[in-house]
């Protein structure tokens, strides 16, 4: 199993929180009180959520909106596709890429065990619009992964844009794996690739 997916979950770590961002002082607060909130949430569910895992996408689906800014990742992943893309493609492409994310990443979260979160001091220039939230994982018998969270300011709240796990950037990552795919099928052609893969895993 690679990193992304494997370390993936800690994505949606900082997606469940549900609190609004003006609650926490820096991004570095946001991701630290929304990550213990959301892993304390798991671990008293964790019977229910082994019993009936698909409980777990409904509660992403509720509350992963406010967190990541799901058009500008989607910007990023296609590139030059974007652009040449229709505002309908726009809108079914980010649609599918989004409960893609969910439905990868929201199945580990459930083999969450204790890893260690370390949140790494992070210098934040005054009036900057963008941080990166720098974090390590550790678990025993291995050494610390890092995850770095890329977020930018959008008015009162911190949105996330990217995440870079052991040097891999999931966006990075997706726009090579669908490059290749929009060069074989069209861009149609992956939307509809996605849609029904997300389909058979429900």
């Amino acid at each position: 199993m690679n990193k992304i997916v494997k370390y993936g979950w800690l994505c949606l770590v900082l997606l469940f929180g549900g609190m609004p961002a003006v609650q926490a002082n820096t991004p570095t607060d946001l991701v630290k009180e929304t990550s213990e909130k959301i892993l304390a949430e798991v671990a008293s569910r964790k019977d229910e959520l082994t019993e009936f895992p698909g409980r777990i996408y409904g509660l992403v689906d509720e509350i992963v909106l406010p967190k990541f800014d799901f058009i500008r990742m989607s910007r990023q992943v296609l590139g030059k596709y974007w652009r040449r893309a229709t505002e309908a493609e726009q809108v079914q492409f980010t649609s599918a890429f989004r409960e893609l994310l969910v439905r990868t990443y929201a199945t580990a979260l459930l083999n969450y065990s204790d890893q260690e979160i370390k949140y790494l001091p992070s210098r934040m220039v005054d009036g900057a619009e963008e941080v990166t939230v720098n974090t390590e994982v550790s678990e025993p018998g291995a050494p610390a992964i890092p995850i770095n969270y890329s977020l930018y300011q959008n008015g009162d709240t911190w949105l996330v844009y990217d995440v870079v796990i052991d040097g891999v950037s999931l966006v990075s990552n997706y726009r090579t794996s669908f490059a290749s795919q929009i060069r074989r099928y069209k861009l149609a052609g992956l939307i509809k690739k996605l849609e029904k893969r997300n389909q058979r895993d429900k």
